[in-house]
């Protein structure tokens, strides 16, 4: 390999590893099996941070002896329908691949953030991989990546966005949110999609990143934030510092419920019903149904 090679780069880690394949069997799974279809989101960085972990290749039950620095391997039962090839490439199926990242995983809420970001590129449903996980009864990690199927969304737009639902939801205790769930006026007018709802409380809750906090950004925020107050939200922003310690974030939210139950009925000038013109995107199966053109045009927000 010339040594100008960027090593760093996703697709080129990959490829390096999957070299060491057997000619015949096979593939590439994991982060980096995900990472080959969609890179945005499985650079193989750990969420919440960490060094950077090897690239894992599925070789079945067969004994390996050429083990490398940058990659390991799983020996664990690989059936041939596990596997697909893409670019050339041998990796094992999107289901596959998520649910060996949710059974490794550090923790329940980790392999749920995984299951999500790989629902973002609608690699998969939670139900297909809630019917594969049915079928590895025993297998290592199997009740980790169970919670964590109960703990995933189709519509989280960042890992951080999923990371806040579980401080919300299990650190605070609070009721079960929404994921981007777009509001409207009574009119049928659209408002603002919030990273997370609560449709009953009234309450809605931000992961302001340090790229929101300056500039035209925080300007634009501003202006959302504005909007949901006077038509009868109440929020809370979950901020960088609040991912090591969210404490802090805990009391705002509490504090954004507390107003939200001293607000009246009356007060209610929104509604997440959409109106007849709106077309739905909050799930795979609804993304997937999209052409080319509808995705390219109601999805690129979420990039942004």
């Amino acid at each position: 390999m010339p040594s100008w090679v960027d090593g760093a780069v996703v697709d080129q880690r990959v490829v390096e590893a999957a070299a060491a394949l057997q000619e015949d069997y096979g593939g590439v799974t994991g982060w980096a099996g995900l990472g080959w279809l969609s890179p945005r989101w499985f650079d193989g960085t750990p969420w919440g941070g960490g060094p950077t972990r090897p690239v894992t290749l599925a070789v079945g039950g067969n004994r390996w002896t050429r083990q490398q620095k940058y990659f390991e391997t799983s020996e664990e039962r690989l059936a041939p329908g596990d596997l697909i090839v893409v670019d050339g490439l041998r990796i094992t199926t999107p289901v596959r691949s998520v649910l060996f990242e949710m059974r490794y995983a550090r923790n329940a809420r980790d392999g749920a953030i995984s299951l999500s970001m790989a629902c973002y590129d609608d690699l998969v449903s939670i139900d297909e991989v809630a019917a594969y996980a049915a079928t590895l009864n025993g297998w290592t990690g199997i009740p980790q990546a169970r919670e964590a199927l109960a703990l995933a969304c189709e519509n989280a737009w960042s890992p951080r966005e999923v990371a806040m639902s579980h401080v919300w939801m299990l650190d605070a205790e609070l009721p079960q949110v929404r994921y981007n769930c777009p509001v409207f006026d009574l009119g049928g007018r659209h408002i603002g999609t919030p990273d997370l709802l609560d449709p009953v409380a009234g309450v809605y809750g931000q992961y302001d990143s340090a790229l929101h906090l300056t500039g035209a950004r925080r300007a634009i925020d501003l202006d959302r934030d504005e909007r949901f107050l006077r038509h009868g939200l109440e929020g809370a922003i979950m901020l960088p510092g609040d991912v090591v310690d969210p404490t802090a974030f805990v009391r705002r939210l509490r504090a954004a419920y507390d107003r939200a139950a001293g607000r009246s009925s009356a007060g209610r000038h929104w509604t997440v019903e959409q109106p007849p013109w709106w077309i739905d995107t909050t799930t795979v199966a609804a993304r997937r149904a999209l052409d080319s053109t509808l995705r390219a045009r109601l999805l690129a927000h979420r990039a942004a």
